[in-house]
């Protein structure tokens, strides 16, 4: 019997020759095994990100897409692209769930929340399904629509969260709907390790409204980059109106990977 072993090595890659090698920390490395294996056998490179594994063309590959694919020994369409799909077609203005919830919000007469990551990293979100759901509630005559915003910093450069604020406010302007009402880094929202003393601060301060507080979510993520503080690890702060009120029920998660809360 032939034996064969497949060995994954996550970040392990072939570099474009188009890329100085001087960026190549594989290519630069001292490794006489993997060399002699090049030299010696017969090998091919794989595509790992975009439509080769079910991803939006250009979109980065990652740990979890990777296995899937590599497990399935096929393309595996990811959610990202699925729900991207739902939205171009018009199914995803058609989808019950949200139909029934946004039925409720007008019966109420209550706000929508939304919460999810303000990043293009598409590994836990993506901006364009937010800005979709904005949408969704102009469509439906739905006003009061709150975003409870989560800062990336892992899947996007880790100060990077300016350019996707202003990013955000530019496009619910254009819409006509959606307010930022909290922002805090995925440390504290995203937490999967079961540490309730990171959840809590994010829940509390969408629920209860504690925290620090500022007038814009620029003006607070800037105060958190003058303590040194990066985009993931931003404490959860409130966006406050004029008076010193918080801005601000339904609500929405916009995040499409699996999670533990």
């Amino acid at each position: 019997m032939r034996k064969v072993i497949l060995v994954i090595l996550d970040g392990f890659g072939v570099r474009d020759q188009n890329i100085p090698l001087e960026g190549d920390a594989i290519a630069l490395a001292k490794k006489p095994n993997f060399d002699f294996l090049y030299a010696n056998y017969p090998w091919v490179t794989l595509h790992a990100s975009g439509e080769y594994v079910g991803l939006p063309d250009g979109q980065m590959g990652n740990s979890e897409v990777g296995h899937l694919n590599i497990g399935a020994g096929r393309i595996v369409y990811q959610d990202i692209v699925r729900i991207s799909k739902a939205i171009k077609n018009g199914e995803f203005f058609r989808n019950e769930a949200l139909l029934g919830a946004i039925e409720n919000v007008k019966q109420n007469n209550s706000a929508l929340h939304l919460v999810g990551l303000l990043s293009d990293g598409g590994v836990h979100s993506h901006m364009e399904h937010l800005y979709a759901l904005l949408e969704f509630a102009k469509m439906h005559g739905v006003s009061k629509v709150f975003v409870h915003a989560l800062l990336d910093g892992r899947d996007t450069p880790p100060s990077s969260a300016i350019g996707y604020i202003r990013e955000f406010e530019a496009k619910a302007k254009e819409i006509g709907v959606g307010k930022i009402a909290v922002v805090g880094g995925r440390y504290y929202g995203m937490d999967r390790d079961n540490r309730w003393e990171r959840t809590e601060k994010y829940y509390k301060a969408m629920t209860e409204a504690q925290g620090e507080k500022f007038k814009s979510a620029e003006e607070g993520v800037l105060k958190s980059y003058d303590k040194g503080i990066t985009d993931e690890f931003v404490v959860p702060f409130i966006v406050v109106d004029e008076d010193g009120n918080p801005v601000g029920q339904v609500m929405f998660l916009v995040i499409f990977k699996n999670l533990t809360f």
